[in-house]
């Protein structure tokens, strides 16, 4: 099976992740994609707890998309790389990442052997140049591509205002954020 592997801190989850999760199965040859919240950041940065973010992320599943909990189960540190060998034996994986990430992708932790053993798939982001990119990454493309300007950091900063999240991310994930008083 290929798997598309969509990682990140999800803090919180939202449209988006199901946007680019929906659009890499729509237009690559991806069998699945796991969502695949991080146990620690690089660089370290605040976020919800793991507990809540996994949650939350949980709440994204859908029609040939998943969970993995690889990162948190291990403790891993953030570093992609050091998320290779725990994968599964049998399945083809490729990572997902925003063309954001493109323009600093050459400081994550030994970026050419990760590209030498894992394909990228690049998936456009508005606002941000699609480029690099390096050996042994594939930017998404197609006319009915869909994109948007929507980040979880966006989302923060709606919820820390007292503004309406309701389009931005599940209604499930709305309500947890509520109850559980994050962001604020």
């Amino acid at each position: 099976m290929k798997i598309g592997l969509l990682g990140g801190a999800f803090n919180p989850p939202h449209v988006g992740h199901l946007m680019i999760a929906r659009q890499v199965l729509d237009f690559t040859d991806t069998d699945e994609v796991w969502f695949l919240p991080s146990f620690g950041q690089i660089p370290p940065k605040p976020v919800a707890s793991v507990f809540d973010r996994l949650n939350m992320t949980q709440m994204l599943v859908g029609d040939k998309t998943k969970v993995s909990t690889i990162e948190i189960d291990h403790q891993l540190d953030g570093d992609t790389i050091h998320l290779l060998s725990f994968l599964p034996q049998g399945h083809e994986f490729r990572f997902v990442i925003g063309s954001d990430q493109l323009p600093t992708f050459h400081l994550w932790g030994r970026w050419q052997e990760l590209l030498s053993l894992l394909p990228f798939l690049v998936f456009p982001r508005y606002g941000y140049p699609n480029e690099p990119l390096y050996q042994n990454m594939t930017l998404i493309g197609s006319k009915l591509l869909v994109g948007s300007n929507i980040s979880s950091s966006k989302i923060r900063e709606r919820v820390k205002q007292g503004l309406s999240i309701d389009q931005f991310v599940p209604k499930q994930i709305a309500s947890y954020i509520t109850s559980h008083n994050l962001y604020r």
